[in-house]
């Protein structure tokens, strides 16, 4: 049975929804507050990362996030603000940050990644968004400290474990792999279960597809209100007009807790913010690769090699902060002997800001107060990574059909 829906959000969840909902001949509306030409779905790192099985509420994190609060320029940096919302957030991300709840997450992670990397296999196999990047090399991690290559080994052969391949290298085969690297470097593993693409590619591909397949983006659109009749959202008021809905899907990133209070729904989410610097030039970067120490993320994408990272918990913002930019760059220069960045480019970075849960898993499926209203949201770092499995479980939900997956894990409503 055809439906009308509406879904709040032209990031790579709300595209990838669109696409999925398109596909089981669904009616879709997707409206978007801004122009959609930037944030968090533009400026990541492009991983899909099997790999990345430990949830970022993982022991010791808050610690070294409390430790860093008053160092702007830290890989993970919580901005000291007195707001009810972050501190409930802070709480129970600290609650969740036990080797308990990280044993019972791992095996989720791994299975919902592995499912949304082989949907980018498919989506790429169809020709629906021509041929955009999409590169099998794996994913390095490459460490300076023997204390770190110990705790990856861990993480390793967990993924192993769990049916992943991943290797690690000796200094030699690193070496061959990928030349340039400083000598400081003792070691690496290698995902080889990992990928990686272009985001800006890809969602370009995305906005020129789906109009032309009949399913309507309205940009520079803000929600402003929702008509109901009992527990059902009858349609979406906006800055531009009315839109009718049989089903509301709500997928608006870090914004989506400032829509849920619109609807009675408590959702515990900050705004985690990332950013990039591109290097339109050839750099010696082969491998797509996480320096581990530094907290960055480094990758070859088609045309220029993007740096990406940092978690800054600081709210709502769309702030530069240059000497967390800085940071990245000076990092980055200390594991590649030929790699500079020069001051034009970190002129030119830019930020986005990842919806953070307090357990590191995401929002996905149905709430009580409202029948016909899905969340998509709350996927912190793996949201690129996550944006065609969450889009097919909300169309599977959505059509009464059996999902790719138990949802039980991602409900909105869980306690922490």
């Amino acid at each position: 049975m055809s439906k009308n829906v509406v879904v709040i959000g032209g990031g790579i969840m709300g595209l990838n929804t669109a696409y999925y909902l398109h596909k089981a001949g669904h009616q879709v509306v997707v409206l978007d507050k801004s122009e959609m030409n930037g944030g968090a779905s533009y400026v990541n790192a492009g991983y899909l990362t099997p790999s990345h099985i430990i949830p970022l509420a993982a022991p010791g994190v808050m610690a070294k996030g409390l430790k860093w609060m008053f160092n702007s320029s830290s890989p993970f940096y919580l901005k000291p603000r007195l707001d009810s919302d972050f501190l409930k957030w802070a709480w129970y991300f600290h609650r969740a940050s036990t080797p308990k709840n990280v044993a019972k997450a791992i095996p989720v992670i791994a299975e919902i990644n592995v499912l949304s990397k082989a949907l980018y296999e498919e989506i790429h196999q169809s020709g629906d968004l021509g041929d955009f990047q999409l590169e099998k090399k794996g994913l390095l991690m490459l460490f300076k400290s023997e204390q770190m290559g110990r705790e990856e080994l861990e993480v390793m052969k967990r993924a192993l474990d769990l049916g992943l391949e991943a290797r690690e290298l000796s200094l030699e085969e690193l070496g061959k792999m990928q030349p340039g690297l400083n000598r400081e470097i003792q070691g690496a593993i290698h995902y080889q279960c990992d990928a990686h693409t272009t985001p800006n590619q890809i969602m370009e591909r995305f906005k020129s597809f789906l109009p032309n397949a009949g399913v309507e983006i309205h940009t520079k659109t803000e929600v402003t209100a929702f008509r109901s009749s009992g527990a059902i959202l009858k349609g979406v008021e906006t800055s531009k007009g009315y839109f009718k809905a049989d089903e509301v899907v709500l997928a608006s990133g870090a914004w989506s807790p400032l829509l849920g209070k619109q609807l009675g729904i408590r959702l515990p989410l900050q705004a985690g913010k990332g950013y990039r610097i591109d290097l339109s030039r050839p750099t010696p970067v082969r491998i797509p690769a996480v320096l581990m120490e530094a907290k960055v993320a480094i990758t070859p994408m088609d045309g220029f090699t993007r740096l990406a990272g940092t978690m800054e918990l600081s709210g709502i913002n769309n702030d530069i902060r240059k000497n967390r930019v800085e940071a990245i760059a000076r990092l980055t220069e200390q594991y590649y002997d030929e790699l500079r960045v020069e001051p034009k480019e970190l002129q030119a970075a830019a930020c986005g800001l990842r919806p953070v849960t307090p357990d590191g898993l995401p929002y996905i499926g149905r709430v009580q107060a409202w029948k016909n209203l899905s969340l998509a949201t709350g996927h912190a770092m793996m949201g690129w990574s996550l944006g065609p499995v969450t889009g097919k479980l909300i169309t599977e939900l959505i059509s009464g059909s059996q999902p790719s997956m138990s949802l039980d894990p991602f409900q909105p409503e869980r306690k922490f």
